[in-house]
C-alpha cells in the first residue's frame, strides 16, 4: 500500500479469539497495534519487525528479528493455564525471501527463538496473489503453511502429562486497503489458523482454528524526492537525562519537571537521523526519521545496560516573527524502544503494582528546541538547536501485546543538543 521508502505511522485494532481455555474478561481479545514504519534502502522498521534487506522488482531477501505475539500475561491467564507457568512472548531471528510468481508472490521465512522462551523453530511458506487492484482499494488473500517444532508447540501449549510435539498449522485470509486522499490508508484483514492436531488436542487449548480481524488506519509521509534525499544531511542529537516520577502527562503540561527521585538513574544517548519530508502539506512542519543508542546508567542498583529506538518525529516551528528570526521548535515522535535489560525504575514501579515488565515498549519523544545559529548570529551553528525533552517508555495502558499487555513505563528529563551536518 506504500511507496518504497515511504514512512508511515497509524495503529490497527485486533481481534483475535486466543486458543488456550476462555480467557478470563473478554476484552483480552482485543489488542492495539500501534504502527510504524520506516523503510530505507537496506534497512526497515515495523512495530514488531526490524531487518535488513536486499530488494529488486523480483523478488526481496532479508535478515530480521521478529517480536513473537503468543502466551499471556500475568494479569491475563487464561482459565485452563491457572497454576501452571507463564507463557510469554519473545523474539525470533529470522531469514526471510519473496519471489514473484504470476500475479503474486511466494515468501518464505525461517526462524529461531533467540529470547530464551521456547527456543523453538518456526518455517513459513506461502502464496499472496496480488493482480485484484480497483481504484483506491486493493486486497490480497494469502495462504501460509507453518511448520513449527516440538520446542516451539510443548512451551505454549504443553503443560505437565501432555506435549504437542512438532505439527503443521495452515493460516489463510485477506489482506485490504483503501486510500483516503493522499495520505491516510484504511487498513484491514479477516483470516483463520487452523493449528495442528497436537496442539488442537491439548487439554488447555479450547479451540483448533482460530479467526481473526484487523481494522485501522495508516498515515504515510510522501518522502522528498530522490535527488534531494542524496543531499540530505545527517542528523545527530547528543542528550543526557535523569529518571523522574512525574508522569508524562504532567510534564508536558509544565506541573511537573522534579528528577530528585527514589534513585539517581540516568540516561545517556545519541540518535541518528535524517529529515524525511520539508513543510509537510505547505506548514511549517518538518519530518525526520531517527535511529536512537542509549546507555542507562543505574547507580549500582543493577547492572548498566543499553537501549535501542527508532521513531518518526515531527517538528513544528512555531511563531511567524520566531520562524523568520529565531527558529523556535516543538517535537513530537512516536516509534519503539527495546531495552536489554528492564531500566531499574520500570522494575521496581512495576513489582510494587504487581504488573508485567516488558523489554520492548512504545517510545514517546517530546520536546522544545531553539536554534544556536540565530541565537547568536553565527552561521556555522544554523543547524544546530538545544532544547530539552522526555524520553518516555509506556505499555499503552496494557492495551498492546506487542509490549506483554504492560500497564506502566518510565519517564526522564533529558537535554540536548542537535546537529545537522
Amino acid at each position: 500500500m506504500l511507496a518504497p521508502g515511504q514512512p508511515a505511522i497509524g495503529g490497527l485494532l485486533r481481534y483475535e479469539r486466543s486458543p488456550y481455555s476462555p480467557y478470563r474478561g473478554a476484552e483480552r481479545s482485543y489488542d492495539l497495534l500501534p504502527y510504524v514504519r520506516y523503510d530505507s534502502e537496506y534497512f526497515y522498521l515495523q512495530s514488531d519487525r526490524i531487518g535488513l534487506k536486499l530488494e529488486n522488482e523480483r523478488g526481496r531477501a532479508e535478515l530480521f528479528l521478529k517480536r513473537r505475539l503468543e502466551g499471556f500475561a500475568s494479569d491475563a491467564v487464561p482459565e485452563g493455564m491457572v497454576g501452571q507457568t507463564k507463557r510469554s512472548g519473545g523474539d525470533d531471528l529470522g531469514i526471510a525471501g519473496r519471489w514473484r510468481l504470476g500475479a503474486g508472490a511466494v515468501y518464505a521465512e525461517a526462524m529461531h527463538n533467540v529470547s530464551e522462551e521456547s527456543e523453538g523453530n518456526e518455517v513459513r511458506v506461502g502464496y499472496r496473489y496480488e493482480g485484484w487492484w480497483s481504484g483506491n482499494l486493493r486486497w490480497r488473500p494469502y495462504a501460509t503453511l507453518a511448520w513449527r517444532d516440538a520446542k516451539l508447540n510443548n512451551y505454549y501449549y504443553g503443560v505437565p502429562g501432555y506435549e504437542p510435539g512438532a505439527g503443521l498449522n495452515l493460516e489463510f485470509g485477506a489482506l485490504a486497503t483503501y486510500r483516503i486522499g493522499q495520505a491516510w490508508h484504511l487498513i484491514g484483514s479477516v483470516g483463520a489458523t487452523k493449528w495442528s492436531s497436537g496442539v488442537s488436542n491439548s487439554p488447555v487449548v479450547d479451540n483448533g482454528l482460530q479467526p481473526f480481524a484487523t481494522v485501522g488506519f495508516l498515515y504515510g509521509y510522501t518522502p522528498d524526492r530522490k535527488s534531494e534525499w542524496d543531499r540530505r544531511p545527517l542528523i545527530f542529537k547528543l542528550y543526557y537525562g535523569e529518571s523522574t516520577d512525574c508522569d508524562l502527562a504532567p510534564i508536558l503540561e509544565w506541573a511537573c519537571w522534579g528528577t530528585q527521585t527514589q534513585d539517581n538513574t540516568s540516561i545517556m544517548g545519541v540518535d541518528i537521523g535524517q529529515r524525511l519530508v520539508k513543510g509537510l502539506g505547505g506548514w511549517p512542519v518538518d519530518i525526520m526519521g531517527f535511529v536512537g543508542f542509549v546507555w542507562h546508567d543505574e547507580d549500582g542498583l543493577q547492572p548498566d545496560s543499553w537501549q535501542v529506538n527508532g521513531y518518526l518525529k515531527a517538528y513544528y516551528y512555531f511563531g511567524p516573527w520566531w520562524r523568520e528570526r529565531l527558529r523556535t521548535r516543538f517535537g513530537f515522535g512516536g516509534g519503539i524502544a527495546y531495552a536489554s535489560r528492564i531500566p531499574f525504575s520500570e522494575q521496581r514501579d512495576q513489582a510494587l503494582r504487581g504488573r508485567d515488565t516488558s523489554k520492548l515498549l512504545w517510545y514517546l519523544d517530546p520536546t522544545i528546541d531553539i536554534n544556536v545559529g540565530d541565537l547568536f548570529k553565527v552561521n556555522e551553528l544554523k543547524e544546530t538547536y538545544v532544547g530539552i525533552g522526555v524520553s518516555h517508555r509506556s505499555g499503552i495502558f496494557g492495551s498492546a501485546r506487542l509490549f506483554n499487555s504492560v500497564n506502566g513505563g518510565s519517564n526522564y528529563i533529558y537535554t540536548y543538543v542537535e546537529m545537522g551536518f
